[in-house]
Formats: C-alpha cells, structure tokens, sequence
C-alpha cells in the first residue's frame, strides 16, 4: 500500500519560528523565502504554550498574525500539533504526565518529549489543545495541512509511568485474553517466572544482569508502537473531523513505532527529518565508508512506508546541540547534494531545517540557512541556486516513482526482538548496510520492503531479488509467501541465523534454518560466534574468497537441487557448504551461513547477474549514485549523485540532456564536487 503527497506543485520551503523572533522581522523573512522560490513554511509544533499559556486560556494573536502575514506573500502554511512539549503549567499541575525511566526516575520538565502517551489527562488536554487550533485555523486560505506532534519517538522510546504499567496490562489482557496464554507467550515457565494474576504484570524492570524476559521485551515494543498510534489517532481523527480538506502527516524515523501502519492507518503520506551530516557523528565502519550517502539507505526505508514522502526537515547547515553532536559545516555544494539525493529517492516537498539559527536555548548551535547576524552567507547563495533549479524541474518530476528491481528485506519483530538478541540483531545491520554498498558502488538501484502479516504476493511481484539477511523470526505464513515469491520466478537470499524462531520470540524444535529448511534446502550442521580467539574461516568460491562477518554455520546439504557455491577452507570446519543455491519452482534461493560482508555480497550480485540498469549508455564511477525516477507516461529522470570533493568523469553513449541546465551531453564529461546532474531523453 502506497502513500503519496498531496500538492499540485512541488513545494520548497523552510522551517520558520515566528515566535522566537522580534515581528518586525517577519515581513523581511516571508520576502526573502520568496525571493529563493520558497513556496512553503512548518509553524507552530512547538507552541503550546503561546497557545494556551494558562490551563484553559487560548490565544491566537501571535500565529494569526504570523499566518495572516505569510499568506500575503503567498506562502503555503504546515502548521504542527504542539504535544511534543508540554506546558510548564501542565507538567507542574500534572507530573503523572511526565515519562519515567526503566528505574524508576522520573524525567522532569525542561526538554522535550518529556511526556508518556497513556497518561488520561495529557490526552485529554492534548486533544483539547488540538481541537481548539484546529478550529481556529482549519479554513484559513494558507494552511493547507498538519504534523501530528514532532518526531515521535525521538530522544525516548521507552515508557515506563505508572499510566504505561497499566495500559501495558491492559493491552496484554485484551491480546492474551487467558494468563495461560500469556505464560505460553513468554515462556514464563523458565525460571520460574510464572504469573497467577494480572495485577503482576508490568512493562520489563531492572532485572539481574539487565536481562529481562525476551518475549516479554518483544510484546513491550509492539505495546510502545500500539501506544503511539493511538496517540497519533486521537489527533488525526480531529483533523478529519474538523478539517476534511487539509492532509494530514507527522514526521521522523525512530525506534519502537510500526510507521508503516501508522501512516496506513492515519495518514495522507509520511515525512522525514534527513540530516546526512549524522554520518560525520556515526560513520559506518569497515572499508568504502558510505558517509553522508548512507542517507540514500535511510530514504530508502522512508519509501518503503511512503513512496512519496515529504521531508519536513532537510539539513542546512552544520548541527549541534549545546551539550553534544557536533558537526563540521557542509562543504560547498552539500546541501545542494543532499537536497537532490532526497529527492532522487522520493521527496516530492522539502522544509528546510530552519530559516535562521536560534540565538537561545538548546540548539543555539543546530544552525540553518540564515545565521544569528542575518547576513548573506554560502548557505543562503546556495538555497538560492536550488530554488531556482526547483522552480524549473520540479514539477517534472513531482509524482515520478522510484525504480528499483532489487529489494532488501526488513520487518518490525526482527528489528525489536534483536535489540536484545545479540546472536542476531546487530548482524542485520552489518548486512544491509554491506548489502546496501555493494549494489550502491555497482550502480543498481535498490528498494527496501517490509514484510506484515498482510503481505501479499502482490507486494512483491515487482522485484527479481529479495535480500532477506537475517529474519531469526520467521512465521509459516511469512515462509509461504516467500516460497510462492520464489516459485513463480523471484529469487531470495537468506544470511545466517534465519528461519528459527516463532513470533513470540520461541524457539521452533527444529533443524536450522526452521521453518524455512526446505525452501533453502539445508540445515545447519554446526554453527559458532568468531572473536580473536577464532576468528572467522575463509570462504573459497570459485575464483573469489571472503569471510563472514561475526558468525558461520556449517552447512548440510537436504535436496538434490540444491548446488554448492562455496566451502570453508578451513580444517576445522572440514570444506563443508558455506554457500548453496537451491531451484525452486521458476526461482532460486540462496543460503549464506554467515554474516555479509561487500566482498561476499558483490560475489553473490556476480552469481545473480544483477547488473546497473543503464549499462547499456552510462558509464559511472563508483563516487556517483544512480537513483532513476519515472514517470506515469514511461519518462525517466536518472539523477547522478557525486559524493565526492572531486571532480568525476563519466560517459554517456547515447545523448541525453541535463535538465537542471539544459545542456546536451554526449561523451566524457565531468560533475563537480559534490555536483547534481539530471538526465532525461
């Protein structure tokens, strides 16, 4: 199911906050956002308190005339729900609001996200802050819809007030129904941690070497995700009622919240905050770093829920709180870089983060377009090149859809169950990002799907190959998907680790790789961690070698049609299968019995014959991402993405033209650094 952004035009714009600036400086930002093709602005998601300054009290004075005033220069309005932070009247009056750690302590007003979501009063006073400035504004002529709070999930995403004890309780008994079926869930028989009534079921504690209960940790994260949405729902269906006519979104990625059933269930299209600078923070390790490309993988994620999207939150400058993440600038041409690489892969409206830097409070260092002193600077030179471009190409691409025929495979219950299962969970990451680099730096655009239990074969037909690294928890039904997927002519590669655990989390009492032997046709014969102590075998696969990354199972051949690609060379683990092949139906599965590397992942591409879409006319050098756009009408947009701070050459075979500049190309040329070149016919 796809969701998409509803505008007419592709819309630029920026994040402003009217109420941290003198209003005679309003006319003079609304001018100068035109003057840069802005068409946009996000007001408001943190303003509960200009809008309710006492419990009960409301004004509007400020945002009308904020609102008002942008409308004069004809620039569209989002405005934000203001629930991510709480008013200090009501975090005072109500501390039962306030979220509480795992220990106990209660976190204290003074940031944001400071709030539980199941708390009685914040809900009602969250909806009645909601209805009120939805009825003020829900027909004034600039605003055109609405962010549902602010980056939900983001800073915390556990919960543990007394009011999520006893929701949790709640969610259990409605789920379970029977304590019996709860304590078969959990497993609860182990170590003697049977429960004998409701009233001793909690969300995890502090236990012994930070070990809680498995399946119990699972169900919590499903709990948080559930309790979210219902939080989101009590504001959509407000919007809805009152305002039929204005969409309706939230933005943000972050842990512990099914976002694809929350923008299934509530939403018009999903937004993203895209800050490819966090690279600089948290770089991905190993060889050919992807860096601020690994951005390209994030909205990948974010077109799985929304295959247009909107960014609510482009960086434009460097980043930094007061107290941490520090960020070196962007270089010249990045933010223009990372404007385009959102675009490539989906974003149809683009805010950036902000229009001016805050002289107070915690992000005096996030900066934005504009400085504190106001004056011209790089960044603004550059917004003014891309709103040009923008104003030109934009609606040409509006609605063109990313084109992949290789998807990566994710779901919800691997990502929560392997926070805590380390025999499996960090080995998901490692993969999809070795994956993600090997098709990267081979030029093949690549999709990420996950996997519900509503998917269909429909959702998957679309794809020749599905890279599935790691899913331990594997369903009967997810399984027989995968092999009517594989029959009818798809192919599947799975990595080590998989098929063995049911959805609660259990253990199947069967041969690895449980529920999905047959369709790879092995099992595991012996398997085992690697450290300095014993570190990883060599893998010999015809003329290649490779390792795994952390983990190798030894493999024992099932079925005649299965076919051996690579051994172990290595004493120990006696040259048995590492790799194999099985033919299924019209399709193949592939079986790895380790952890992705590159190495092992652009072997495995090879072997598939999985080759860049424009082979044929376009030569690229690894440093230049391809992303393709098309259009209803069969029209293609392939963007050419240059992530390096030197000039690359390319070849073009068969001409094609630039449309960000209107030049023919033909033959060698070159992109600057950090340059952005458009191609069509």
């Amino acid at each position: 199911m796809g969701k998409f952004v509803k505008n007419d035009e592709f819309q630029l714009g920026v994040c402003y906050y009217p109420e941290h600036w003198p209003e005679e400086l309003w006319a003079d930002d609304y001018r100068r956002m035109k003057e840069m093709e802005f068409s946009t602005v996000r007001l408001a998601e943190f303003a509960w308190t200009i809008f309710e300054p006492s419990e009960g009290e409301f004004s509007f004075g400020l945002f009308d005339r904020a609102i008002d005033l942008a409308h004069k220069f004809g620039l569209k309005v989002v405005l934000g729900t203001p629930t991510a932070t709480p008013p200090a009247w009501l975090t005072h009056k109500y501390p039962e609001v306030l979220n509480v750690s795992q220990e106990g302590v209660q976190f204290q007003h003074g940031q944001r996200r400071h709030y539980n979501y199941n708390t009685e009063i914040y809900q009602k006073l969250s909806t009645r802050v909601v209805r009120k400035i939805v009825e003020h504004y829900k027909d004034h002529p600039a605003v055109i819809g609405w962010q549902i709070d602010n980056e939900f999930n983001c800073e915390m995403n556990v919960f543990y007030s007394e009011a999520d004890h006893h929701a949790f309780r709640g969610w259990v008994k409605e789920k379970y129904t029977t304590l019996e079926n709860v304590n078969r869930a959990w497993g609860t028989v182990f170590w003697n941690q049977t429960y004998t009534s409701w009233e001793q079921i909690y969300l995890t504690r502090p236990t012994v070497s930070n070990s809680p209960n498995p399946h119990h940790a699972l169900d919590e994260k499903r709990f948080i995700s559930d309790s979210t949405i219902s939080f989101a729902k009590l504001q959509e269906e407000i919007i809805r009622e009152l305002a039929p006519h204005q969409w309706v979104t939230t933005n943000g990625l972050f842990g512990h919240l099914n976002n694809h059933q929350m923008t299934n269930d509530l939403l018009d299209f999903f937004a993203y905050d895209s800050y490819p600078n966090f690279s600089t923070i948290f770089p991905d390790k190993g060889e050919n770093p992807l860096r601020d490309r690994k951005w390209s993988w994030n909205l990948s994620n974010v077109r799985s829920i929304s295959p247009s999207f909107a960014v609510f939150e482009q960086q434009s400058g460097p980043g930094g709180w007061v107290n941490r993440m520090e960020q070196p600038s962007p270089k010249r041409g990045q933010m223009r870089l990372w404007t385009y690489q959102s675009i490539a892969h989906g974003a149809d409206m683009l805010l950036y983060f902000r229009w001016r830097t805050a002289t107070m409070g915690t992000e005096i260092y996030w900066h934005g377009i504009n400085d504190y002193h106001n004056q011209p600077n790089r960044r603004v030179e550059e917004a003014i090149k891309i709103g040009k471009e923008l104003r030109k190409v934009g609606n040409q691409i509006k609605g063109a859809r990313y084109k992949a025929d290789v998807a990566i495979v994710r779901d919800y219950d691997n990502e929560w169950d392997g926070e805590l299962d380390l025999w499996h969970g960090p080995f998901s990451n490692k993969s999809n990002i070795a994956w993600f680099k090997a098709l990267q730096y081979n030029h093949v655009p690549t999709d990420v799907v996950y996997i519900h239990d509503y998917s269909t074969f429909s959702d998957l037909k679309k794809y020749s190959t599905l890279i599935y690294p790691h899913p331990a928890i594997m369903t009967e039904r997810t399984s027989q998907l995968l092999v009517e997927f594989v029959k009818k002519g798809g192919n599947v590669v799975f990595g080590c680790r998989s098929g063995y655990k049911d959805k609660t989390g259990q253990c199947y009492m069967k041969p690895f790789p449980g529920v999905i032997s047959e369709l790879c046709g092995v099992t595991v014969e012996e398997f085992s961690l690697h450290n300095e102590d014993q570190p990883a075998p060599l893998i010999r696969a015809k003329d290649s070698t490779f390792q795994s990354d952390g983990f190798s199972e030894v493999l024992h051949v099932q079925s005649d049609s299965v076919e051996v690609l690579s051994s172990y060379d290595d004493i120990y683990y006696e040259k048995k299968p590492a790799l194999v092949k099985n033919f299924v139906g019209k399709g193949k599965v592939y079986y790895f019995g380790g952890v992705f590397t590159e190495k092992s992942a652009k072997f495995l591409l090879e072997e598939l014959q999985i080759t860049t879409p424009v082979q044929e006319w376009l030569s690229l050098p690894q440093k230049v991402e391809l992303a393709i756009r098309t259009g209803e009408n069969g029209e293609e947009y392939v963007f050419l993405l240059n992530y390096s701070a030197e000039e690359q050459t390319l070849l073009v075979k068969n001409k094609r033209i630039n449309i960000l500049t209107d030049e023919s190309l033909e033959g060698e040329f070159t992109i600057e650094p950090f340059g952005v070149v458009i191609l069509s016919t």
